[in-house]
């Protein structure tokens, strides 16, 4: 198994075309797993308490326009 120190040093050296891949390729690993666990928060019903509360306060006039 690859240790966090041997992934660290593979990245610092990477050329600036290939570091430049890598980081879009890791934006888009990451934006996935966030997308993943955001999914399992709300099929799981973690965040109802806090879509409860902003729709309450939406619809009794505490919000704001952006």
């Amino acid at each position: 198994m690859t240790t966090l120190k041997e992934i660290e040093n593979a990245v610092s050296n990477l050329s600036e075309e290939r570091l430049s891949e890598f980081r879009a390729w890791f934006i888009e690993f990451n934006n996935q797993m966030w997308d993943e666990k955001l999914k399992k928060d709300i099929n799981s019903g973690k965040l109802d308490n806090m879509v409860s509360e902003a729709l309450n306060d939406y619809s009794t006039g505490k919000c704001e326009p952006l």
